[in-house]
């Protein structure tokens, strides 16, 4: 007893021990997949964790790994709260929590907890941009709109916070309505205003990807919003692309809105930086990717004979990169790239991208799987990136209450990455300084 009183006190004071006993992680209906594969990942870091602390324990003390084991099953107990604890469904790692789903025929959504999760650290995954059919626990299989998603959201966090949750965390990916950010006349700032409305449910964090616009989290009074880059992936994937970097590359902001972001990707990579400045015509909609509103491009920088890289946060029907691709291969680039964060390829963006690609305008779109989707990762065209393990290691620091602030700001490990990778310059360091990926 006096080895687990010392080593509870050590392993909770210093959080050094990855514990999911008190943990609990629930899936929407569109979130599942995305929710399936970072509890992968937290298991590994779980099983990882728990060989380690085994480990230390029976060497610091002297005592067999198994006994080691029994101390580590009376630390989990202790902590544990509800059917996980007499069920032992913790020892494997995070699982998902049983939920029932219900959709009535008229539209409404209903989300029942069928698991304690009293005092528990909960984490909420959906995907509002999944237009793929889910299946609902009764059955029936339907396609959702966002509003539908949303709506599941709303009355998941309301019973779990009825369910006694302690802690309530969304992981979304895909922050909604985020590119509402800002009114022109009168019209609303929905994009704040889903946040207040998931502040006043109770939600305590948010975790997102590349949030569209920062301003939206300057909207929130309590609530904190972790916002992720996928940048260290995408730059994993070029270092993987035939040798691509070594070739006369340039960087291409698509827009000014995404000046930063491309700035850092310049500066890590030690490339130039070029510009594509669009003017808008808001007065119209961009329906699919054949259209766009935008009426001139203009490139500021030098892409002749060049591969040009393009990093943007969210594509939707694509008719605007489309536009731009065809400007940049008018100007002589030799192969095209581009990166989103957020690939959402709306309306019948892909068919469009299928025809680009035959007429040569681009080499490859990197996305991540922030965005569920089936169709676009069956292309010769598209590489698809996985970003679950980041999401894994942000959910097991916020449990543990870590600084996620590494992970946030991920320069130093691209730094590092990219100074085992490309040819060492002693003589210059990579030039981050106080620039951070928007």
């Amino acid at each position: 007893m006096t080895i687990l009183l010392i080593y509870v006190k050590k392993t909770y004071n210093n959080m050094k021990y990855f514990n999911p006993a008190n943990l609990a992680i629930i899936a929407c209906p569109g979130g599942e997949v995305f929710a399936g594969e970072v509890i992968e990942h937290l298991r590994h870091k779980y099983r990882s964790s728990r060989k380690q602390t085994v480990e230390e324990i029976s060497k610091r003390y002297d005592i067999s790994v198994d006994q080691a084991n029994l101390q580590i099953e009376l630390i989990n107990k202790i902590v544990v709260r509800g059917s996980a604890a007499q069920s032992g469904s913790h020892n494997n790692g995070p699982v998902k929590v049983p939920v029932k789903f219900t959709l009535f025929p008229n539209g409404e959504i209903k989300a029942e907890i069928e698991e304690s999760i009293r005092g528990k650290d909960v984490y909420i995954f959906q995907d509002v941009e999944n237009r793929y059919p889910v299946k609902f626990s009764s059955g029936v299989v339907n396609n959702l709109s966002i509003n539908d998603h949303l709506m599941t959201i709303y009355v998941t966090v309301d019973a779990a916070k009825q369910a006694g949750a302690e802690r309530i965390t969304l992981v979304i990916p895909n922050y909604p309505y985020s590119r509402q950010h800002k009114a022109k006349g009168r019209e609303g700032l929905t994009a704040s205003r889903i946040g207040k409305i998931f502040e006043s449910l109770g939600v305590n964090h948010i975790i997102t990807l590349d949030i569209h616009s920062r301003d939206i989290m300057n909207a929130f009074n309590k609530m904190r919003l972790e916002n992720l880059h996928a940048s260290y992936q995408i730059i994993q994937t070029l270092i993987n692309m035939d040798d691509i970097l070594n070739d006369d590359f340039v960087v291409v902001s698509p827009d000014t809105g995404a000046v930063d972001r491309n700035k850092f990707y310049a500066s890590a990579l030690k490339k130039p930086l070029a510009l594509l400045y669009k003017e808008r015509d808001y007065s119209k909609l961009a329906k699919d990717a054949s259209q766009s509103n935008i009426s001139q491009i203009r490139l500021l920088g030098n892409v002749n004979n060049k591969t040009v890289f393009m990093a943007d946060d969210l594509l939707g029907t694509g008719g605007t990169l489309i536009k731009g691709m065809r400007l940049l291969k008018e100007n002589g680039a030799r192969r095209i790239i581009c990166a989103i964060s957020l690939p959402l390829f709306s309306g019948d963006a892909i068919s469009h991208f299928d025809e680009a690609y035959r007429e040569g305008l681009f080499y490859r779109i990197i996305g991540t799987n922030a965005v569920y989707q089936e169709d676009v990762v069956k292309r010769e065209w598209y590489v698809n990136v996985s970003i679950s393990k980041l999401f894994a290691h942000v959910i097991s620091r916020l449990h543990q209450n870590q600084s996620v602030s590494s992970l946030l700001d991920n320069a130093g490990i691209i730094n590092r990455l990219l100074s085992k990778t490309l040819a060492p310059e002693p003589q210059n360091e990579l030039p981050f300084s106080q620039d951070a990926e928007e």
